[in-house]
């Protein structure tokens, strides 16, 4: 598969397919990029489990942080990859021998993070892969929630965006509820 572009259909399905996240990287600092996109993701729905060595044993936005993949329980729908491109291979090993335990099906690396090899491998194992990407942004852009805001609209539409449970600011994926 070419990891330079992924199809909306093709994000949006592994969203709105997925319902636990397993967050490698994941970090309690408030202001860590990892942090927001936790929060968010929670916000939406989401079971997010954060994986981070360091912090084992704690908690992050209410949500017990193990060290590794190996200590969750299934299922897990989404591996994400807050780390560095570097890491991505071994956290990549990782899935892939635990994908049938907890139920992986996608192996999710974040914004600047990309390893050929690790995607190459993941796939030869079974699993859907995105580089590069972040699927709190991803999320908004799909469910109008930042064209909302005047970003990324790429269209001026009179079509309303599908509502959560909590109103305007709570836009959601078709299909996703």
């Amino acid at each position: 598969m070419d990891h330079t572009a992924y199809s909306d259909t093709y994000i949006a399905d592994i969203l709105r397919e997925a319902h636990v996240i397993a967050m490698v990287g994941a970090s309690g600092t408030t202001n860590r990029p990892s942090y927001f996109a936790m929060k968010y993701l929670l916000g939406k729905g989401y079971r997010v489990l954060p994986i981070n060595p360091t912090a084992a044993g704690q908690s992050i936005l209410g949500q017990p942080v193990t060290a590794t993949l190996a200590e969750l329980s299934a299922p897990v729908d989404i591996v994400d990859i807050f780390r560095g491109s570097a890491a991505a291979l071994e956290v990549t090993r990782e899935a892939i021998a635990l994908k049938d335990k907890l139920g992986i099906k996608v192996l999710w690396m974040q914004l600047g993070v990309r390893n050929e090899a690790a995607a190459a491998e993941a796939e030869a194992a079974g699993l859907k892969v995105v580089m590069n990407r972040c699927p709190k942004i991803e999320y908004g852009r799909l469910s109008g929630e930042i064209g909302w805001a005047g970003v990324n609209a790429g269209a001026i539409s009179s079509k309303r965006p599908l509502l959560g449970s909590r109103g305007v600011q709570n836009h959601v994926l078709a299909g996703r509820r």
